[in-house]
């Protein structure tokens, strides 16, 4: 039990401290800016949230991957390439932290950061309901999606970080990564697929797709499966950055 409290401490300490470079830099407030401004782009002017008719909130959670296959990556892209440019990375493996307390707290304070500007969007939701009656779990459900999507690209994304010391790459190489993850979702890379491909093969592949997931919990039904996907592709990038830093420590 004490080796458990202490394993959680040290998390916890790597979380305050990642969470806090956040807030101390002009960073938060840029990108909460921007999320926030392209939310509501989104969803009044694109969306046509007014024109729909409809009081819910489907024309924002269905550019949100989108809008997070290059949000995402802005704030992974530093998770550990920033650390590597500047020689920190060999200062904190030094520290009584394992590579895995270095790998969890990061992850989960960038998480953390990312659910906070999807939080902030909950006024969409208030001027939804003023206008109509929404169907609540389906809006708790999609916040629920949109927070397991955005944990599933920054695991991602720190994995791909872990590999380079340069920003720009880290960030491009997420965007690339995640681009795939939504693109075998979507019905026209299906029915192409479908075209020369036993139908088992079409559906394999929309199974790998973030957004094959995501659409299904917008529906309002928190299916297992979905989360045990999103799970699943958080818990895999994270031993796979755990992997990365351990061999790079190596080096």
């Amino acid at each position: 039990m004490n080796g458990v409290t202490t394993g959680a401490q040290r998390v916890a300490t790597i979380f305050r401290r990642e969470l806090a470079s956040y807030f101390n830099t002009p960073l938060a407030s840029v990108f909460l800016v921007i999320f926030l401004f392209l939310s509501g782009l989104f969803t009044f002017n694109i969306g046509g949230l007014y024109d729909r008719g409809q009081a819910d909130l489907r024309p924002f959670f269905q550019f949100l991957p989108w809008l997070f296959l290059f949000l995402v990556p802005a704030i992974s892209m530093r998770l550990w390439a920033e650390e590597r440019r500047t020689g920190t990375i060999e200062l904190l493996v030094t520290l009584p932290f394992t590579v895995v307390d270095l790998v969890i707290g990061k992850f989960l304070a960038a998480w953390a950061f990312a659910c906070v500007a999807i939080i902030l969007s909950a006024p969409l939701w208030f001027t939804v309901a003023w206008l109509g009656t929404p169907d609540h779990g389906v809006v708790v459900a999609s916040y629920v999606a949109s927070m397991l999507m955005a944990g599933a690209f920054l695991a991602v994304g720190g994995c791909l970080s872990a590999l380079t010391k340069n920003q720009v790459i880290a960030f491009v190489l997420c965007v690339v990564a995640c681009f795939l993850l939504l693109i075998t979702g979507l019905p026209a890379v299906q029915d192409y697929v479908a075209g020369w491909s036993p139908r088992e093969v079409a559906e394999a592949l929309a199974s790998m797709s973030a957004l094959f997931h995501f659409d299904s919990i917008l529906r309002g039904v928190l299916d297992l499966r979905d989360v045990l996907y999103f799970t699943s592709v958080i818990v895999g990038g994270l031993a796979c950055n755990a992997l990365i830093i351990q061999w790079r420590k190596a080096d």
